[in-house]
């Protein structure tokens, strides 16, 4: 008989819930034994079966050992407790992880809106709108000095491991790889890295299975 999971992540439709990626992320960095359940993701933004599975009525939520954790940044947290390396060792470095990841979690409304995650879609050229635009000049100045100062020594934000902060600016290179904005160089490398990230390409392989049914038109088919 296999052993029982230690509790359960809850998560929307991969092909699209940005935050079900960071989520599932963090929990799979730190390796909790955690059955994954998915629940894809309604067309009117309000997903009846998420409202019930979860305290905010919102994904990724995760139970683990009677723990119950929702919110990226509070999942990575909890993580990060049983996984310390999560973040960087050094406190300042970790004190800018945390600040990025933060105003990644609470900023950059108008990229997510114009620019909506869909792990199936090439949309070069779509929704470079002033706001977007602003959004994406932010990011790229985050990268840059995050990576001038701390990351020189490997292909991620803080060197060579994959961090939190590399876990919430994973769907943010997920829209990059999309639209296809204009990026400078050193951004085009650090996304193409993402993409390559084992974990990050195993979400990219199980959201391309996902039914086609799943699709949403208003995601594959808007104008941007």
């Amino acid at each position: 008989m296999m052993p029982m999971a230690e509790g359960r992540l809850v998560i929307g439709t991969r092909r699209y819930s940005s935050w079900s990626m960071r989520g599932w992320l963090m929990v799979r960095l730190a390796g909790l034994d955690v059955e994954e359940v998915v629940i894809p993701l309604a067309g009117d933004g309000a997903t009846a079966a998420i409202r019930q599975a979860s305290p905010s009525g919102l994904v990724p939520y995760l139970e683990h050992r009677g723990h119950q954790v929702w919110e990226s940044l509070a999942i990575a947290e909890y993580c990060a407790e049983i996984v310390p390396a999560l973040w960087p060792r050094a406190s300042v470095a970790r004190a800018q992880a945390r600040s990025i990841a933060a105003e990644m979690h609470a900023g950059f409304r108008s990229l997510r809106q114009i620019m909506p995650m869909n792990l199936g879609r090439h949309a070069p050229g779509l929704g470079r709108t002033r706001e977007a635009i602003a959004d994406i000049t932010r990011i790229e100045t985050i990268w840059r000095s995050t990576r001038t100062r701390f990351g020189a020594d490997g292909p991620y934000l803080f060197g060579a491991a994959f961090t939190a902060a590399d876990a919430m600016y994973a769907p943010v290179v997920a829209r990059f790889l999309s639209y296809e904005p204009d990026l400078s160089a050193d951004s085009r490398v650090y996304c193409a890295s993402i993409r390559a990230f084992p974990l990050v390409a195993a979400w990219y392989e199980a959201a391309l299975a996902e039914p086609s049914h799943w699709q949403l038109a208003k995601y594959e088919n808007n104008p941007a």
